[in-house]
């Protein structure tokens, strides 16, 4: 994954958190996780997990707080013949 592609999955995702910021505390996080699950597909998911699991992600903490509502895909299959 290039850096290019993880500043931009960054952005989006606070992007996301920025909109919900304005919901009932108790609603934002999980319409952060309801956005990110419906319109992103399960390579984006996978890849903002792997951004998260590094210190220095540079994520909205709203985003960090919605994450275990977030699907989280199976590991990249390697396709074997």
């Amino acid at each position: 994954m290039s850096h290019d592609t993880q500043s931009k999955l960054v952005y989006m995702a606070n992007q996301i958190a920025t909109f919900f910021k304005s919901q009932p505390e108790s609603e934002a996080a999980e319409g952060v996780a309801t956005h990110i699950n419906k319109f992103w597909e399960p390579r984006m998911r996978r890849q903002l997990f792997e951004i998260m699991e590094r210190e220095s992600h540079g994520l909205n903490p709203l985003v960090v707080q919605a994450a275990p509502l977030i699907k989280r895909p199976e590991a990249a299959a390697t396709v074997s013949h």
